[in-house]
């Protein structure tokens, strides 16, 4: 759908110069002479080059939509990372790089939202939550005051994350996926 250049607001998806864009950051400048103008920092979706570029409102662009659809993560073979439609049952192969620092977090039956266009992958989102359990973690060091001390400890997915002094080995927590930070014990 067409949408003029000062209707582009951040988070808005366009087809811009034959790519895919984000706007990031919007600023509506209207200066003394002349008319108004939509100052806008583009991020590419595809290579994640930045760009600067001006709308006139008089100008269009068309904004996109993007398909989302559930996956379920099945297993990880070599560098790749293979996920089921749950609805057709077709199976989808991503590189590690292409899901990040965050594909550590992938659990066998994960459900995940793909985002597609143009039926290409260009996004994944995983749970913002998982529960982990806790394979190492240093033994609390006598008097350290309750002032925020956290220590260091690694998960059971090769993690490292800084937890409070009272979570030991074995103990079950919820790790932000995002921020990649401990949360909370588990229930």
């Amino acid at each position: 759908m067409k949408i003029s250049g000062s209707e582009i607001k951040p988070g808005n998806l366009i087809e811009h110069n034959g790519g895919l864009w984000a706007a990031v950051k919007c600023n509506t400048v209207k200066p003394g002479k002349g008319g108004a103008f939509n100052q806008v920092e583009l991020k590419n979706l595809i290579d994640g080059t930045k760009l600067n570029e001006r709308f006139r409102s008089s100008e269009t662009v068309e904004r996109v939509e993007l398909e989302k659809k559930d996956f379920q993560f099945l297993f990880e073979q070599g560098e790749g990372l293979v996920f089921m439609d749950v609805d057709t049952y077709d199976q989808l192969e991503l590189q590690k790089e292409f899901v990040g620092d965050r594909a550590a977090f992938l659990q066998d039956g994960m459900m995940v939202t793909v985002q597609l266009y143009d039926d290409k992958p260009i996004g994944v989102s995983l749970p913002d939550q998982v529960v982990l359990a806790v394979a190492e973690a240093d033994p609390v060091v006598k008097g350290q005051t309750a002032a925020s001390s956290y220590k260091p400890a690694i998960l059971e997915n090769g993690v490292r994350v800084l937890v409070p002094p009272f979570i030991e080995a074995g103990e079950r927590v919820l790790v932000d996926t995002n921020e990649i930070t401990y949360l909370r014990r588990a229930d």
